[in-house]
């Protein structure tokens, strides 16, 4: 470590231990972004905007409600789900001590769509992680060693502002979209500009109704004031018509003073049709249709059923977020002798459960050419098997015409042959 690094490091642990990280100078030039429209953008004030907090809480809200089993394969070569695995327990029980399995993944999701990075700690015994604790994204800054050329993940403590140094076999990292392959972009400085045109709509709608919906006036004059008179004047005109308060009130003016509305209405100023687009702009940067967040000015092109909804959105909204976690998960919690015959892989079928017609005709489908047993579809809607529900059936109404009765009198004579 360099004399600078040390320097660095030490002025980070007092910034993290004598301010808070929500204090206005660690904002603005630790964690924060300048955006073109004046607006200080981060994580946190991001979500102040209803959009973003409706597109992170809709991705990781889904992501943390999907189970995450563990698959095997038999002797045979078949996948089989393996209870029996510590992995098992792990992603599908219990992360840790304190959190709940939609919990960590809702906690990690969000971080990776804020931050473009998500990390958890990895309780090593052996091959074997006993626990993950999440990590917080903003603290974390990875590293390659010069000299052997693997990964460092230095972490700075909010608790105690201590600096760790984890090896990267201690460290599940999932990366989002990024271009150098250690670590993953941040959606939220990337696309800092649209979301600082966000904010300033925000405020400028703000203002608007602190102001009573009362556009700007005009107060004239034909007398010359002085500088102590034009402050006294402009403090008792705005006591008079800015606010709420003073909506429909009689304006008293004096010393031949005339006030002239200046009539611009909002619709003039495309004020809501400008929020309207600040809407899509923002669903564009997280992959979220915008009917998905109950933007609903426009109509959706992927159908108009809620099972063609829910496919479009996670083949080209939330498949790819899946996907990151599941590789992840692979690579670095998957002991390495197990590779070839373990992985993680999420169930996507809760996704469907709110469609009982589509899931009727799915399972209709699956039962009646062999692919599952009725059993097998009672566990999935939590009900109890029945006797002789472990057979796989197929429908014998396509056999040729000269074939009609030959099946069912076969079947017929092997029951009732002693």
């Amino acid at each position: 470590m360099t004399m600078l690094d040390s320097l660095r490091h030490k002025m980070t642990d007092w910034f993290i231990r004598n301010l808070p990280l929500d204090h206005p100078v660690i904002m603005r030039h630790f964690g924060s972004y300048d955006s073109a429209s004046g607006q200080t953008v981060s994580q946190t004030t991001a979500l102040q905007l209803a959009t973003v907090w409706a597109c992170v809480r809709l991705i990781s809200g889904t992501v943390g409600t999907l189970p995450l089993p563990v698959y095997r394969t038999d002797a045979r070569g078949y996948p089989v789900v393996a209870r029996d695995h510590w992995l098992y327990s792990l992603l599908h029980e219990r992360p840790n001590a304190d959190m709940t399995p939609c919990e960590f993944w809702e906690s990690m999701t969000a971080c990776l769509l804020l931050w473009g990075n998500c990390y958890a700690h990895k309780d090593l015994e052996g091959f074997r992680t006993r626990a993950l604790t999440p990590l917080r994204p903003d603290h974390m800054q990875v590293k390659r060693d010069d000299v052997d050329g693997f990964l460092e993940y230095h972490y700075h403590d909010p608790r105690t502002g201590a600096l760790r140094v984890y090896p990267e076999e201690q460290i599940l990292h999932v990366k989002g979209f990024g271009l150098d392959g250690l670590t993953g972009l941040s959606p939220i400085a990337a696309a800092r500009h649209s979301l600082g045109n966000a904010m300033s709509v925000e405020q400028t709608v703000g203002h608007t109704f602190r102001n009573g919906l009362r556009p700007s006036g005009v107060v004239s004059t034909k007398q010359l004031l002085r500088k102590d008179q034009r402050v006294e004047a402009r403090e008792w005109i705005e006591k008079q018509v800015a606010g709420l308060s003073n909506a429909g009130k009689l304006l008293f003016l004096e010393a031949g003073m005339e006030y002239s509305a200046l009539s611009i209405p909002p619709a003039d100023a495309q004020m809501l049709e400008t929020r309207g687009y600040q809407v899509e702009e923002i669903c564009r940067i997280f992959g979220v249709p915008p009917h998905m967040v109950g933007h609903m000015s426009k109509s959706t092109s992927w159908g108009t059923g809620l099972e063609s909804q829910v496919m479009g959105f996670h083949t080209f909204g939330l498949r790819p977020t899946l996907a990151r976690i599941e590789q992840a998960c692979n690579r670095a919690l998957v002991p390495p002798g197990e590779r070839n015959s373990l992985w993680c892989e999420f169930k996507i079928d809760g996704l469907m459960r709110a469609d009982s017609a589509g899931r009727a005709a799915l399972y209709s489908a699956y039962s009646q050419n062999g692919i599952m047993t009725r059993n097998e579809i009672r566990a999935l809607e939590n009900l109890p098997p029945i006797v002789g529900g472990d057979d796989l059936t197929i429908q014998s109404n396509l056999i040729p015409a000269r074939l009609l009765g030959q099946v069912t009198s076969t079947a017929r004579q092997q029951e009732t042959a002693p």
